[in-house]
Parts: C-alpha cells; structure tokens; sequence
C-alpha cells in the first residue's frame, strides 16, 4: 500500500468531515516510529504507551495549528521529545532521586520486561546509553535508532547541526568505551 504524504495528511484534516480519516492516516504512518522514539527514552512499555497517547491528543488538539515551517513528523518527534523528558523529570522528582539512579531504575526495568528480547550486547548497549547525559541520549537515539539527519534533530532539538554532532561523537566515544571496557554489568 502506497504510503500517504504529509500534505495529504493535512489537506484531509482541514476538512471537517474528513479529519478522523486524516488522523488514522498520521497514526497509520507515525505511531510506531513515535512508539520507539519513546521507548528509548522512558524503556518501559506501559509508560511508554501512556505517553504515546498523550502525544497523539496533542498532536490531533493542535494539527489544526501546524505551520508547515517543519516536516509533521519532526512536530511530532519534538511533542514526543519533549512529552518524555517531561515524564522523566517528574520521575526524577516525585522519587526525589538523581538521573543517573532513574537511569539505573530504568536498566533494572528494561531487563526485567517481558516486552524486552535483546541480547545480552543490546541490553549491555542500552545500559551504557543511559550513563549518558539526558541530552546526548537524545541525540544518540535519533541518530543511530530513528536515523535521523543532523538537521533534523536539529530542528527538534533547537541546537545547532555541529553541536549536535560533537555530542553525537562524545556519545558514540562513551559507549563504545564502556562496552570494550566490560564496564556494565548484566
């Protein structure tokens, strides 16, 4: 089946009539994209799901307002984005807990899920992700799981295309130390 495109998408919501049609089209084509954008932030599949919904009541109270000056998938991702670190940060505060221990807790999860079937290299791979700084976590699922180009993440992200590819290097340099290094633990 044909993939439909965006201005489609939105020509189908300016319509009343057609709108609930234009909104299964943006699911159809974006939901699981955005469900694995998420999953890599948060790890855990009910949270994950939770959020995925409040992004697409988001996206469908607000479609109407979209301004074209992006593609509708990065609008998308940056509602995604930053819905997640929102959800994070009130993890981080209603336990009253630093990062890097949510970051453990959320290790601890990831092996724990029956939704998670990874090696024992991707569980060790996505346990040295999350040492990494919030920021540069970000831009490293971007860039290596959703294989998004610099200028797109930039724009999601609001930062520059050489900053973002200096913290992607950082990234990668951090990652790959810790798994030749036999740092993490299973």
């Amino acid at each position: 089946m044909k993939q439909v495109e965006d201005f489609e998408i939105l020509a189908k919501f300016a319509v009343e009539k057609t709108q609930n049609e234009a909104f299964n089209l943006l699911l159809k084509k974006y939901q699981q994209k955005i469900y694995w954008h998420i999953r890599r932030l948060v790890l855990n599949h009910d949270d994950c799901d939770d959020l995925l919904q409040e992004v697409f009541v988001k996206v469908w109270k607000n479609l109407e307002k979209f301004r074209s000056d992006s593609q509708l998938y990065t609008w998308i991702y940056r509602i995604a984005t930053n819905e997640s670190i929102t959800f994070l940060n009130k993890q981080k505060k209603r336990n009253n807990t630093p990062l890097d221990e949510v970051s453990s807790e959320l290790a601890d999860n990831l092996v724990a899920s029956s939704y998670f079937n990874g090696d024992k290299l991707e569980i060790k791979l996505q346990k040295a992700i999350l040492t990494l700084p919030e920021k540069q976590r970000l831009i490293f699922n971007m860039k290596y799981y959703d294989d998004l180009k610099y200028e797109e993440i930039s724009e999601i992200l609001g930062t520059s295309v050489g900053a973002l590819k200096a913290s992607f290097h950082i990234a990668v340099k951090k990652i790959e130390a810790i798994i030749t290094n036999d740092e993490i633990d299973f």
